[in-house]
């Protein structure tokens, strides 16, 4: 298991800059709209979105983890704890097709539990900036 983070940036290849000197690596998929980092030390699945807003925010926050069956585990426990919103199975979204459960925290930040089921090729821009919001991304 690692956490996921995804941030609304102004500029992708700004922010891709910044994060290659704070990360001393270089993104592993990057397009003029899209960057991801996929971090051993700390673990983590960082990402960064194309936004017009103002500032930069948090997109959504996750926690990856190794398989299928692990996100049915989450979505198991999620819905019997009464906070589970919303199931995707075998999705196209950020350049990757996955499993996923999504919850909100009291405050409105979204949560996604979720497994990488596939890497896809970067060829086609995202859908939009809400990309990989619940449901954005489904096809």
């Amino acid at each position: 298991m690692r956490p996921h983070i995804s941030l609304n940036v102004r500029d992708v290849p700004t922010a891709v800059e910044f994060y290659r000197k704070v990360f001393g690596v270089a993104p592993q998929k990057q397009t003029a709209d899209y960057a991801k980092f996929d971090l051993t030390a700390p673990p983590l699945n960082f990402s960064l979105v194309s936004s017009t807003g103002a500032i930069s925010a948090v997109n959504h926050l996750g926690i990856e983890v190794a398989s299928p069956a692990q996100v049915a585990e989450w979505e198991r426990s999620l819905h019997e704890q009464g906070v589970l919103d919303t199931v995707e199975k075998d999705v196209n979204c950020c350049y990757a097709r996955q499993d996923k459960a999504w919850f909100t925290d009291p405050d409105g930040n979204q949560w996604e539990v979720f497994t990488v089921l596939e890497q896809l090729p970067v060829t086609m821009p995202l859908k939009d900036a809400a990309c990989c919001a619940p449901t954005c991304c489904a096809g």
